[in-house]
């Protein structure tokens, strides 16, 4: 059967791209407008208001017993939100968490959770719940004309479509929620400087952002964490609507001990033990000796840091847990609500108290207004009332023979219908001489009454004088102090690897074959220790466990591995070929160690060098980086330590026999090149490597210089080494018979 033979007529046809773009935005706007965003009136989303009426309409204020959280969801659930029972439940614990609420409307009874564990609430069937005092705010109005009703999803009841809130709740409890497209971050403030703001906003329209932050000094969390973003990012949140805030947990010493007592907004004390406890597993804080959490009834939030001794340091060790843990915090805001139009939109701090002023002047009017339609039609029936008293026996007498008193009633005193049945319905006991006394005693009351609401509603300036007086009211009677401290504090930072690390003494120790390992101490026989067959040992360096240890090899690059990383002396240690990527055909030629300015002398055999801070060398790069640029023919030197550079002379000796004693301070300082000459070797003997320049040696005063031929020894020391005394550069003298052939120069101390 095609399309063709179906029977289409008074069906709608199509395109899919238009019903599905159609019920795409249909669904957004649902969700945006009945479900994720709150509205500036009353700051509630759908479920909340709808968990709140429905409440109030249960009878469980304030002053009323509990009764089952499942009475009140299922009301919810039955009457205004066929949503699901689970999702009505958990928005009701948020509204009374005390630690998720800044002002709970919800006075609940049971387990409703815990700042370690929000979600760990027992059942709907197990906890009771009413309204809290804080709901007089929402509810005291509703039914004084204020709100607007709507139907509910099936038709058969009536809900308002938003609570006439006495206070800006938008503001007060804040809000989150995800959209369509859009979400909703609005954190809670403090009443008191809400109210403040709100009262010179009513005095002064036009007031700018920083009149307003005068009085609403920031957020106020329900926890006492501290809020350490600066004034001026926090106004710049306040003028745009947009931004985010950081939190920051706060701590106390006692007994040597770290006392943390407040954490930022739904962080859990658990989470921040599990956040500590890993980082000590993995012995990158070695500073922590112990770790406890006290936390109890008296002391809702208690855990204790317990250094490793009286030297650490604690504002270090809490700056960097502050960057590595949940221990500090940052929050996005984004105060996007349901403006008094309908329309979603982020409103900055003076558009939307502004807005949620023009809210609450309407709600006061609609309510005077209310009040004043009450009392006219009171004083109306009462006027009737007054003319049936003064005119009683005649009125008796019409009731009794008229068989319809109304119509003849209203035709012999010019009554109204309303006027007419008030007379007919009074009772017996009412006909007495003092009902007539009481009517005017009323009657004046209500005249007074309505000439004062008259007063009110016909001048805007006596309408914002009592807004501002009921807000000031509300706010003695429902505020409180801040929580949340707003202080300056400089940006958290994470230690360095380094600074976590024990600071012990231990030597590097490199072989011909370019194997290493980390022996324990300075006092170590590094030629003495066990090596592979056909190895042997090359240099050692003297340093801290929480050093780098620092490679060169022969083509001039250098490499940077960190000393507690090295495996122990114990072995034979492990070729640095498995963690360094050196060229092709290079071998290892020395280790350096030390702080990040010491200096070491760089050289190679064909008489160039400089000198190089220890921190140039560094490279996290695998492949290392070219330090020392080596002349074709030449092979590097081992570096050379210097201890002082005013002090120690340069000792520099051909293999043909010549040395040159000269300043160290008249090489270079590079980060980086082939340096400078240190001793003259003429080209042809280099090229024939007939010649070249042995490792140096450093010499201070009162030091002697010891040259190694073959199996002679010689030392030089006093004035015979000023005899070699020469500027750099130079070709050096030659030293006597039977050391033609220098192997290498060793410092030797008398």
């Amino acid at each position: 059967m095609s399309t063709d033979d179906l029977n289409l007529e008074g069906v709608e046809r199509l395109p899919l791209k238009t019903f599905t773009e159609k019920a795409y935005l249909d669904y957004a706007m649902y969700v945006i407008l009945d479900r994720a965003l709150p509205h500036v009136g009353d700051g509630l989303k759908p479920v909340q208001r709808r968990i709140i009426y429905a409440m109030s309409e249960l009878g469980l204020s304030a002053l009323s017993k509990h009764k089952k959280s499942a009475r009140t969801v299922g009301d919810v659930l039955g009457k205004f939100h066929p949503h699901g029972d689970s999702a009505c439940y958990e928005a009701m614990v948020l509204l009374a968490q005390p630690f998720s609420s800044r002002y709970p409307f919800v006075d609940g009874q049971g387990n409703w959770g815990s700042p370690d564990d929000p979600k760990s609430f027992a059942a709907m069937r197990y906890t009771e719940a009413r309204l809290s005092p804080h709901a007089q705010l929402l509810l005291s109005e509703l039914g004084q004309g204020t709100a607007d009703w709507v139907p509910n999803f099936d038709g058969t009841l009536d809900e308002p479509k938003v609570l006439p809130a006495r206070l800006p709740n938008v503001l007060l409890n804040g809000g989150t929620g995800i959209a369509v497209g859009m979400a909703t971050d609005i954190p809670p403030h403090n009443l008191r400087e809400v109210a403040a703001a709100c009262i010179h906003l009513l005095a002064h329209p036009e007031a700018s952002v920083d009149d307003l932050c005068s009085h609403i000094q920031g957020p106020d969390f329900p926890t006492e964490a501290e809020i350490i973003t600066p004034r001026k990012e926090l106004m710049a949140l306040y003028r745009t609507g947009q931004g985010s805030l950081r939190l920051r947990a706060r701590y106390d010493r006692e007994n040597g001990d770290i006392i943390i007592t407040a954490l930022p907004h739904q962080v859990s004390g658990a989470r921040i033990l599990e956040q500590i406890a890993a980082q000590m597993n993995a012995r990158k804080l070695p500073m922590v000796e112990d770790l406890r959490d006290e936390s109890d009834h008296e002391h809702p939030t208690r855990l204790v840091i317990t250094p490793r001794s009286n030297r650490v340091d604690i504002p270090g060790l809490m700056a960097h847990l502050f960057a590595t843990t949940d221990l500090e915090r940052s929050y996005r805001v984004n105060m996007n609500v349901i403006g008094l139009d309908g329309r979603p939109q982020v409103k900055p701090l003076v558009q939307l108290l502004t807005e949620w002023l023009s809210f609450r002047t309407e709600t006061v009017r609609r309510r005077l207004q209310w009040r004043l339609d009450r009392v006219e039609t009171r004083l109306h029936v009462l006027a009737g009332l007054l003319i049936a008293y003064l005119n009683l026996d005649e009125v008796i007498r019409i009731i009794r023979d008229q068989d319809e008193p109304g119509p003849a009633l209203q035709a012999r005193f010019d009554l109204t219908p309303a006027q007419v049945d008030a007379i007919l319905e009074l009772k017996l006991r009412h006909l007495a001489r003092l009902e007539e006394v009481k009517i005017r005693g009323e009657q004046d009351g209500l005249t007074q009454e309505r000439d004062q609401l008259q007063a009110i509603l016909g001048s805007s300036e006596q309408l914002r004088a009592l807004v501002r007086t009921e807000i000031t009211a509300d706010a003695e009677k429902f505020g409180d102090d801040r929580r949340s401290p707003i202080v300056s504090r400089a940006a958290a930072q994470a230690l360095d690897e380094s600074a976590l690390i024990p600071s012990e003494p231990l030597t590097v120790v490199l072989s011909r074959m370019g194997w290493v390992r980390a022996a324990k101490g300075h006092e170590v026989d590094a030629a003495g220790l066990n090596y592979k067959s056909g190895d042997g040992f090359l240099s050692a360096s003297p340093g801290r466990s929480n050093q780098q240890a620092v490679f060169i090899d022969s083509t001039g690059r250098t490499y940077a591995l960190a000393a507690h990383t090295l495996p122990s002396a114990r072995g034979q240690g492990e070729p640095l070929s498995g963690r360094l990527s050196p060229p092709d055909g290079a071998c290892f030629v020395g280790v350096m160690m030390g702080a990040p300015d010491d200096l070491y002398l760089l050289t190679t055999d064909h008489g160039y060098g400089f000198i190089c801070a220890l921190e140039d060398l560094i490279s996290r790069n695998r492949s290392g980086k070219v330090v020392l640029t080596v002349p074709e023919g030449a092979r590097v030197l081992p570096p050379v330590r210097i201890q002082n550079l005013a002090r120690q002379r340069l000792a520099v000796a051909t293999s043909d026999g010549h040395l040159l004693i000269t300043a160290l301070a008249d090489l270079p300082r590079m980060a980086k090149g082939k340096g400078n000459r240190i001793i003259h070797i003429p080209s042809a003997r280099l090229k024939a490597r007939e010649a070249w320049m042995v490792p140096p040696a450093l010499v201070a005063e009162g030091e002697a210089l010891q040259v190694v031929a073959g199996r002679k020894f010689k030392a030089i020391k006093g004035a015979e080494l000023e005899a070699y005394q020469a500027e750099r550069g130079h070709r050096g003298q030659k030293l006597p018979r039977g050391f033609q052939k220098v192997d290498a120069l060793i410092c030797v101390i008398p």
